[in-house]
């Protein structure tokens, strides 16, 4: 398998808005991201993920852009960019920018050239037609709206505010190839591309049969022509890394998007565990694991993650974020950095940050829910039943500010924070996390130092054990010279297993664990004379022996991961 930097990297994600205030405006800004540098590169990430901080108007939170060459002043100015991306090529780590070419904002100026007539040359950057089809966007019922002013629809697969680019015309793609020049020729490290399968779009738009399945907006023909000549014509002329989001794809279109042999990107991400599982389901975890394995390696790069600025934090949509919140988080991020792929930290993430439900929909920001909540409520039913419906996964559940420390505003803002803080950060902050050695901070920490040191985490064959077991994940990560054991109790119950006799009396040393199995033996009493689901555990120190036969019990979400000997 070929190595690379950016497969042995782990990716920390900054949602800047919700980072760090170097001002009091109450909005997180660059500056601070510089100011709170040093905090990420002592956690060990190695690549620093941007959200959009580019000219907008900040309908959606900067995935509506108005000028691809500028900062927005929520977040500084060039020049505090270029501050931020020279200071994180000090320490070592590379940065990556979100790239969001699907759609801009109705600000910029292309799409007001566009919308001030039909014979305008920027018409055609778009997407116009006389009558709408049935197709629905992803924060709207209609993908269409229409301009009074020109008497056409113009097309937008987000919201009527981010009309989508007509990527058909030669034109667009040239101004989009040449801007990212404009950030390469900075010094960015790559880009983290904003929904790039939906750049193609079917021709002639048919109505769809079912226009709430709205698959039909990404993996058109089209799209790989698009981007194997975004590939020749950029990003093969520079040392980056890139990956697709790329929802509605199986391991089969995912491989034609980041194939080592393609020519297009590097990774993606698909969103089969965090847009289609809302809540944990283990046999259905394993099911995509093992299929997106088979699908992509030795072939292409695969991406773990399992929260970000658009899905709930992890340890309260599939953890448990009461009574088992460090012990959820450590397990889940033992997860997160053993299986194949790179792992990708969301901010907070580290600490154990949980989601929060706000009591109002005016508290809320996110424009997709309140859109959501409209058209409901427009429907006739229930404000309350709706709010209750649309919490579990409203995006602003992982945009609430980070939890710095204790004090004002969780140390955010020494203002009014645009978002509100999370009112747990009096018991969970990044301050309590760093005076705490047994803190989720320094277990992560471990985590990424591990992957840096051993290159089973990273290039290590993958083999599920255990398949049918409902509470535990079990499996093998091998290179012909070392091989990894990971178990995992993914649930809040004790359970019990007994390893399968492919791996045999298995002896070895501990590497990480959360909890009892990760620090002294557990095998069966030989004088009891077990047979399979009977015994009794006893515990003793020293290496790692697991005798044929013998019973595992983990205590609920306990991690452990074991260096065998081969």
């Amino acid at each position: 398998m070929k190595k690379t930097w950016w497969k042995e990297a782990v990716v920390y994600q900054v949602y800047w808005r919700s980072f760090y205030d170097s001002n009091g405006d109450g909005y997180g800004d660059l500056d601070g991201v510089i100011e709170k540098l040093d905090y990420i590169a002592k956690l060990g990430a190695d690549v620093v993920w941007l959200n959009p901080c580019y000219g907008s108007p900040d309908v959606d939170n900067g995935y509506d852009i108005s000028d691809y060459r500028s900062i927005m002043p929520k977040a500084g100015d060039m020049e505090s960019f270029e501050r931020l991306l020279a200071a994180v090529h000090k320490r070592g780590m590379k940065l990556i920018m979100d790239l969001v070419v699907n759609h801009t904002s109705d600000q910029h100026e292309w799409f007001r050239q566009a919308r001030s007539s039909r014979d305008n040359p920027y018409r055609d950057y778009y997407i116009w037609r006389k009558e709408p089809n049935n197709w629905r966007s992803y924060f709207e019922p209609s993908a269409w709206t229409y301009d009074e002013g020109s008497g056409e629809y113009y097309f937008h697969s987000f919201a009527s505010q981010q009309p989508d680019l007509n990527w058909a015309n030669k034109a667009v793609r040239e101004e989009i190839y040449d801007m990212m020049r404009f950030w390469l020729d900075k010094g960015i490290n790559g880009f983290r591309m904003d929904v790039i399968n939906l750049l193609a779009k079917q021709e002639g738009f048919p109505d769809s049969e079912n226009p709430r399945d709205i698959s039909y907006l990404g993996n058109n023909p089209g799209i790989h022509d698009y981007l194997r000549e975004m590939h020749d014509e950029v990003l093969r002329h520079y040392d980056v890394f890139t990956v697709g989001e790329i929802p509605f794809v199986t391991p089969e279109d995912g491989v034609l998007y980041v194939g080592e042999n393609r020519g297009e990107l590097n990774t993606l991400f698909h969103f089969e565990v965090c847009d289609d599982m809302p809540y944990w389901d283990l046999a259905r975890f394993k099911e995509i694991q093992q299929r997106w394995y088979d699908g992509l390696w030795g072939r292409g790069w695969n991406s773990q993650f399992l929260n970000n600025h658009d899905h709930t934090r992890v340890v309260t949509r599939f953890g448990n974020d009461a009574d088992l919140r460090v012990e959820s988080a450590t397990c889940f991020a033992t997860l997160l950095h053993t299986l194949p792929g790179m792992p990708y930290i969301f901010q907070g993430e580290e600490i154990g940050m949980t989601g929060i439900k706000l009591p109002s929909i005016e508290d809320y920001d996110d424009i997709a829910m309140k859109n959501k909540f409209a058209e409901q409520v427009a429907l006739g039913r229930e404000p309350e039943a709706v709010l209750a419906e649309l919490q579990h996964l409203a995006r602003d559940n992982s945009r609430t500010p980070m939890q710095w420390n204790s004090g004002h505003q969780a140390g955010f803002t020494s203002g009014q924070p645009w978002l509100n803080v999370n009112p747990n950060y009096k018991e969970i902050n990044v301050e309590q996390a760093l005076s705490d050695p047994d803190s989720i901070f320094y277990y992560y920490q471990k985590l990424i130092a591990l992957r840096r040191k051993h290159e089973v985490m990273v290039y290590g064959d993958f083999h599920m054990l255990l398949e049918e077991h409902h509470q535990i994940f079990a499996y093998t990560r091998t290179l012909p010279e070392e091989s990894w054991l990971v178990l995992l109790n993914l649930s809040g119950e004790p359970a019990a297993c007994m390893l399968p006799p492919e791996i045999g009396n298995v002896v070895g040393e501990l590497v990480i664990g959360n909890g009892s199995l990760g620090s002294c033996n557990r095998r069966l009493d030989e004088s009891e004379g077990s047979t399979r689901g009977e015994g009794k555990s006893v515990y003793s120190a020293g290496a790692f022996s697991v005798p044929e036969g013998a019973l595992l019990e983990l205590k609920p979400y306990e991690a452990a991961v074991y260096r065998l000997c081969v």
